[in-house]
């Protein structure tokens, strides 16, 4: 099995509290004095500096980060039946809404503002649990921002414009110059610095940041034409952007954004006050407007997760030292669930990425992502899935009441397969596609196809002997 670097906890100089309108307090707490604050960290790396870059912002931090939980036409269901995008656990232990704000953690970014709306309930959970200690003296790093409604606005947020509209209030209490305005469900480590740095000496309105090269993925989020000086003249909102559409002066973007405090409160209040997407209405309204629009090119690994194949690609990308997850550098934080190790007795391994707490009995498991909880019979072989794990340990009494337990049964066969969380597989299923169907739905008996991927869906029962 190969080596993969532990499970992080957050540093503890950083306090979440998810904030209704009717809620929203600070709330003082205790401030860690510096010299405590390395003894307090669970990191697995001894060549970092007594107080490493992250410890330490800088004291005129002067930007405050949006992070939205969901996208529109979201294509990853049934993934997404009961959690948002954000949510979606990725690559054994983490979820994709950590990457972000890891990114903001190893970036200097001290606020950080998550706006969430559909299927949010596993999401807030998450964010609240995970980076409940995160605070930086009184000011909290991460506040959690629910959908609502008040009787200036009946309705539920209608897009990202419209959610950062109705939130000003609250994104204006915290004294910033600009916002860093950021999906919570793609994949990617960006030095946050390096993109404030040109929107700073550009004088920027607006920064966009597009991919500095070619893809072999179409991407749904428009492209950018740039000047010599990167000035973007001209936004273009493809459905689908093609290679081919991409040339020395059309660039496609990534849905980041650095918005001065200013320009945000006129474009979204003055000059566009119906608007409800931020990139297909907000941002060429700026550039129609002749604000100053600059794009800053992106070179490094990036995944927007806008399907079923690219989830799937992106965790099997994390058997690789390829994604930057597992950089010393830029370490990904999430929740310090406090499991046992996993118990591996006879099982063959090879390729593969283990989460914690898992039980494999004499099992062959190769080149699969293992999430955390999984429990892994006798004789079964996986090759080349996701499987996401459980929520829960079953006590012996529970499984003697379940014909199937949660996990895989004995003597099961899985490959090229997503299996969603708490799924019971019995024994001696085949997960295979033998036929290699390509697209089917069988939502009703707990499954479906796409691009020939095997998806369980969570909670399913697979019965003794199935074969799909």
């Amino acid at each position: 099995m190969n080596k993969k670097y532990s499970l992080m906890s957050l540093p503890t100089w950083l306090n979440l509290k998810i904030k209704s309108p009717h809620e929203y307090r600070y709330k003082p707490t205790s401030r860690l004095i510096p010299s405590s604050i390395p003894s307090k960290l669970n990191l697995p790396y001894t060549n970092h500096s007594e107080c490493p870059n992250i410890l330490c912002p800088p004291i005129d931090q002067n930007v405050a980060a949006i992070v939205f939980g969901d996208g529109s036409n979201s294509k990853l269901y049934p993934l997404t039946k009961r959690r948002s995008e954000a949510a979606l656990p990725i690559a054994g232990n983490y979820r994709l809404v950590d990457a972000v704000i890891s990114n903001c953690i190893n970036s200097n970014i001290k606020k950080i503002y998550a706006l969430t709306q559909f299927n949010s309930a596993s999401l807030n959970s998450h964010l609240s649990r995970a980076y409940s200690s995160a605070h930086i003296g009184n000011e909290p790093l991460v506040d959690v921002i629910a959908a609502y409604q008040s009787p200036e606005g009946k309705g539920w947020f209608q897009g990202t414009a419209d959610a950062i509209r109705r939130c000003l209030w609250v994104l204006e209490e915290y004294p910033i110059v600009d916002f860093l305005v950021l999906p919570g469900y793609h994949l990617y480590k960006m030095d946050f610095q390096e993109l404030l740095k040109v929107h700073s000496n550009n004088k920027a309105d607006i920064t966009v940041a597009v991919l500095s090269r070619k893809t072999d993925k179409d991407i749904e989020l428009g492209t950018f034409q740039v000047n010599s000086e990167n000035q973007v003249i001209s936004f273009k909102d493809n459905p689908e952007v093609q290679n081919s559409d991409i040339s020395h002066d059309k660039y496609a973007g990534m849905d980041i954004y650095v918005v001065n405090k200013d320009a945000m409160i006129k474009l979204l209040t003055e000059y566009h006050p119906m608007a409800n997407d931020f990139r297909r209405e907000v941002v060429p309204g700026a550039i129609s407007l002749g604000m100053n629009v600059y794009a800053h090119k992106f070179s490094g690994y990036w995944e927007d997760m806008k399907t079923i194949e690219a989830y799937y690609q992106a965790n099997m990308e994390s058997l690789k030292n390829t994604n930057s997850l597992y950089d010393k550098e830029s370490p990904l934080y999430t929740l310090p669930r406090h499991l046992p190790p996993t118990q591996i007795s006879d099982a063959a391994i090879t390729d593969s990425v283990i989460g914690d707490g898992c039980f494999l009995n004499r099992c062959k498991i190769r080149g699969t992502v293992v999430g955390m909880k999984t429990r892994v019979g006798d004789g079964a072989i996986i090759e080349d899935s996701v499987i996401m794990g459980s929520d829960t340990y079953q006590s012996g009494r529970a499984e003697e009441d379940i014909h199937i337990p949660i996990g895989i049964g004995e003597g099961s066969q899985i490959k090229k397969a997503i299996i969603d969380k708490n799924v019971r597989i019995g024994k001696n299923v085949k997960i295979l596609n033998k036929e290699n169907v390509q697209e089917c739905n069988n939502e009703a008996n707990g499954y479906i196809i796409t691009k020939g991927i095997v998806v369980i869906m969570k909670g399913a029962i697979i019965p003794d002997g199935s074969i799909l």
